[in-house]
């Protein structure tokens, strides 16, 4: 796949002028998000400028931060009203563990689809060191590289998202009220009363359950209608 560096750079114009947006939104100075994710505030308005791009670990710490979904900076510009209570982790530790992993992610993703780096670098045009060091996560992998990488290796971009960690935490906990709110009115009455919380516990229950084993609870229940 050929990279249209035009293409590179709108991409992150973007995703600086979507950084700015949920900044302004939040009430926030670029100092405020530069000490946020441990960054210079140069850097940061450079992101926001789209004259340098984030890596995926930073705008997961920006998001955090913002307490908007990671999403919004790639186009899903939905946005979960109120706070939720959180802790600030600690940043820095943070970006360098998300890196590893993030480079270790790009990793298996390069060997499952059978590719060197050397090829990988010629279908990305992303220089050999640069992979290298993204893999080994010594270098941060700026977003638009990241979604080149990602569609190379037919891989999805939410495969590289924190999901362990305190940001992947609060991201969850944020879909599972945007998911809430986004439920018609009667279940969202349904799922709040106290009193249906055995319904729900059920329904886990069941949920869980294997196919052959839900088929015998409804043959029992049958055996017991008739």
């Amino acid at each position: 796949m050929t990279v249209d560096p035009i293409a590179l750079t709108l991409r992150a114009k973007i995703i600086g002028a979507l950084i700015r947006d949920a900044r302004l939104a939040a009430a926030k100075s670029i100092p405020d998000c530069a000490e946020a994710i441990s960054i210079d505030p140069q850097r940061m308005e450079a992101y926001e400028l789209g004259d340098q791009a984030p890596s995926l670990p930073e705008l997961e710490g920006l998001a955090y931060y913002l307490d908007v979904p990671v999403e919004n900076f790639w186009g899903n510009r939905s946005l979960v009203a109120g706070s939720l209570d959180k802790k600030q982790p600690n940043m820095p530790a943070l970006m360098m563990l998300r890196n590893r992993m993030v480079g270790a992610t790009l990793r298996q993703a390069r060997l499952e689809a059978g590719l060197d780096i050397a090829s990988l670098s010629q279908r990305t045009q992303i220089p050999v060191e640069n992979l290298e060091a993204f893999e080994l996560g010594q270098e941060s992998v700026p977003l638009p590289q990241l979604e080149v990488l990602s569609g190379e290796l037919n891989r999805s971009l939410r495969e590289f998202l924190d999901r362990h960690g305190p940001v992947g935490a609060w991201t969850a906990q944020q879909r599972a009220v945007k998911d809430f709110l986004d439920m018609p009115p009667e279940l969202q009455e349904f799922v709040s009363k106290p009193i249906n919380r055995p319904y729900l516990e059920l329904a886990i229950r069941l949920s869980e359950m294997s196919v052959d084993r839900l088929r015998g609870v409804a043959e029992g229940l049958l055996e017991i209608t008739y």
